[in-house]
């Protein structure tokens, strides 16, 4: 049945998604970024329907919220009896089962053998905040030090950190203050110019020598914030060494370290999270997104000791909500039971491993990296001079999308390939297919 995706029926947009358009312009937020007109009408496993009916193959997985794929039926099922029991009741004034029972989930999931709490909030930039005002009460420090390329969110207090776009905080100051940043270790552009692994991790001894011995007092700094791996930065993933690293500068200093694995997190890399391929143990870890595949839910998972602030300091509505904690459970449920953590590490490296050969062949292709099914493929002008391909990239995503397969970037030239953690090899091969065809097309074009 897979061969017979995707399936185009009429050049997109069609009549129905232009018609929705029209509307949508006349009463939507222009604050919203869109990276195509694509009007989904439905969406079963890894294929998704736009209102004309075309049939796509999702390398996006709804911006990485659908880990186990569109309406998985045990997530259905788990969001219509719990949807028919109860809705609302606040978890932050009474008390649900369900979060509850995803708490301890979560607690057992999330690396590290300590006891650890869990904070419910609705969104990834929640879980930030959550994170960022516990390491304030806890510590009584009022510093952090972030990463440049990062995105935390848009709410004021993680948008302080955030540092992908320009637009992101345009107009927006003055931020949150205390915040310094810090280069990210992005190897294939070292912002010192410098080559791995004769860098011996220069961008960690950076901080120690450059920040923290220089301008900001270490015993004044509440936390480091950084995501295992970028994602709208990029997807740029750190080399082997570099977290541990890290990890033993803050402890030393008495820091706490916050692992961001909003689009990392819930098995999307082969892992649970990200930050377990270096065998690193966070104080504290974001989790949104793909938790609850795709209903609003954030988490903020701590170190139980950490988690000392009083009533009424931190709280919200929303946060835990009953039928969101379902679909919670039953996704973690599914990524079990459906072997998922292995076919994420299995599908990522067919596609690492064909995206790599394509590059070989094909110059537009600058620098391949990912862990699982999180890939990023940055693409060029030149391999020489590294010259980010922007225009080319998004010419790309454009055509791969008529062809019926969402794609869309990150950073500043970089596809990103992450479909749901489902997907199969029929799928992945024709998605890569029309990858490919669209790769070569666009490289003979731009050439003289």
């Amino acid at each position: 049945m897979e061969n017979k995706y995707p399936k185009i029926v009429v050049r997109p947009p069609g009549p129905k998604a232009r018609e929705l358009l029209s509307r949508d312009e006349a009463v939507i937020s222009p604050s919203y970024v869109r990276f195509y007109p694509l009007v989904v009408e439905s969406g079963k496993g890894c294929i998704i329907r736009d209102v004309d009916g075309n049939e796509y193959i999702d390398f996006n997985s709804g911006l990485v919220c659908l880990n186990v794929g569109h309406c998985h039926p045990k997530v259905v099922s788990a969001i219509k009896k719990q949807a028919e029991r109860l809705l609302h009741y606040s978890n932050t004034d009474f008390y649900y089962e369900p979060s509850v029972k995803l708490a301890e989930e979560l607690c057992k999931i999330t690396p590290g053998s300590f006891p650890k709490k869990v904070y419910f909030g609705n969104s990834g930039t929640e879980a930030v905040e959550a994170a960022i005002k516990l390491c304030k009460w806890h510590t009584r420090r009022h510093q952090f030090i972030g990463f440049i390329g990062a995105f935390h969110g848009r709410t004021l207090g993680s948008l302080a950190f955030t540092a992908s776009k320009p637009v992101q905080r345009r107009y927006f100051y003055p931020m949150l203050p205390g915040v310094v940043h810090v280069p990210y270790p992005y190897c294939y552009r070292c912002p010192f110019r410098l080559e791995y692994p004769d860098c011996n991790y220069w961008c960690v001894d950076f901080i120690e020598e450059f920040v923290l011995e220089k301008y900001l007092p270490a015993e004044e700094v509440a936390a480091i914030l950084a995501e295992p791996i970028q994602g709208e930065g990029g997807y740029i993933v750190p080399p082997d060494g570099y977290f541990q690293r890290l990890w033993r500068l803050a402890d030393r200093n008495g820091i706490l370290f916050i692992a961001d694995e909003v689009q990392s997190g819930m098995g999307r890399t082969g892992r649970w999270f990200a930050i377990e391929h270096w065998g690193v143990e966070p104080d504290v870890i974001c989790i949104a997104k793909a938790v609850a595949s795709g209903l609003p839910l954030g988490a903020t998972v701590a170190k139980a000791r950490l988690m000392d602030w009083e009533g009424g300091s931190h709280a919200s509505t929303f946060g835990g909500n009953p039928v969101s904690c379902a679909a919670a459970l039953a996704v973690i449920d599914v990524i079990r039971e459906e072997h998922l953590l292995e076919n994420a590490e299995r599908q990522g490296r067919r596609i690492m491993r064909r995206m790599n050969e394509l590059a070989e062949e094909i110059p537009l292709i600058g620098n391949v990296r990912g862990k699982g099914l999180m890939i990023g493929v940055e693409l060029v002008k030149d391999g020489r001079t590294k010259e980010p391909a922007k225009k080319e990239a998004k010419e790309v995503m454009m055509r791969c999308w008529r062809r019926g397969l969402a794609i869309i970037t990150c950073g500043v030239s970089t596809l990103r390939i992450a479909p749901p953690l489902t997907i199969s090899d029929e799928l992945v091969d024709a998605g890569l297919n029309i990858l490919e065809e669209t790769l070569r097309e666009v490289e003979k074009e731009r050439q003289p």
